[in-house]
């Protein structure tokens, strides 16, 4: 079931980076619908506030993952971590549609002028961290930057159960993460929507498996959740594993390779499901601490349009698949 015809209506009373996905996602609107909407990311709202922000040599706040001289401040003892530097600006542009020309020349000012807390690593050959490696891969693929480090990177970086995990490079765990495969995953597929390149889709294949394989909730051992961050939706959630965000990813996926959804879901979907409210909504969960540009989304406990976007896309989806399915 789709969302109530009132609820539809309050999704399209939005930030055009919101309306746009609604239109194309919730009510199969034509593309020169959507398309016009998406357009004006670039004017009105999220996308050009954040496009407001960029330094005039090409960064964010002045840093590639935290804004300069932040290890140097006492924003460092804070709760939480500053999400205003380059690859979450970036990361956000790119998810709500803005046009790439809108950052014309930003490849090459990044290129020349940013570099990696994390031995002052060229940017867009990123550095070793999976989940910063995911967001550069995409954006660059997006921004038309050179990331072929990052082709090779992830494969060759992928654990023998599977996936990936950002503590891995310091030793600290020979396991993969939810978190870290997921942001993995999503930035491959990103990557290959964009430039058609599908050398690593082996890889990527292989850590969707390991999330598959848990069911995306559930250790692999003994069955029980991997932890209450499965059920917490929150928007945005920046690098955070939820089963909405995986679903999300799984969905993408299905369409583009025009796969039917795989049976394995089942659960996570009908977590998702429970989750809905009487109204068609979901509610924002405590969002992730630390410094923004401004509020894009709720307060705890309010009802959020980026998840009712987002959980009513996936259960549509998931409903659609399922009809499909049955013989006639």
């Amino acid at each position: 079931m789709s969302a109530p015809a009132r609820t539809l209506e309050w999704l399209l009373d939005s930030d055009p980076a919101i309306r746009w996905q609604v239109e194309r996602d919730l009510l199969g609107a034509g593309d020169e619908v959507w398309q016009a909407t998406r357009a004006r990311v670039v004017t009105e709202g999220f996308g050009s506030a954040l496009l407001a922000k960029q330094d005039a040599d090409g960064p964010w706040a002045g840093g590639a993952h935290f804004p300069a001289g932040f290890f140097d401040s006492a924003e460092r003892e804070d709760p939480g971590q500053p999400w205003v530097a380059t690859s979450w600006s970036l990361k956000d542009l790119r998810e709500w549609g803005v046009d790439a020309a809108a950052l014309a020349g930003t490849a090459e000012k990044l290129a020349a002028n940013c570099h990696w807390e994390y031995d002052d690593m060229p940017f867009w050959g990123g550095e070793v961290d999976v989940c910063i490696n995911a967001f550069t891969l995409s954006a660059g693929a997006w921004l038309g930057a050179d990331v072929s480090r990052l082709v090779e990177w992830f494969p060759t970086h992928r654990l023998a159960d599977g996936g990936w995990n950002c503590e891995a490079e310091e030793g600290d765990s020979i396991r993969s993460s939810f978190h870290s495969t997921l942001n993995a995953v999503r930035g491959i597929l990103a990557y290959e929507r964009i430039t058609g390149d599908l050398s690593m889709r082996g890889a990527r294949h292989r850590g969707e498996e390991y999330l598959l394989e848990r069911r995306l909730m559930r250790r692999l051992s003994t069955g029980e959740v991997v932890g209450s961050f499965v059920s917490e939706f929150v928007y945005p959630n920046r690098h955070r594993y939820s089963a909405l965000a995986a679903l999300d990813h799984f969905r993408d996926v299905s369409l583009a390779e025009q796969s039917p959804p795989d049976d394995r879901l089942a659960g996570a979907v009908e977590l998702v499901r429970s989750k809905r409210q009487p109204d068609g909504t979901w509610l924002q969960a405590a969002p992730l601490r630390g410094r923004t540009w401004f509020d894009i989304d709720v307060p705890e406990g309010q009802s959020s349009r980026w998840l009712t976007l987002i959980g009513t896309r996936v259960l549509d989806w998931w409903d659609a698949g399922r009809l499909e399915s049955v013989p006639a």
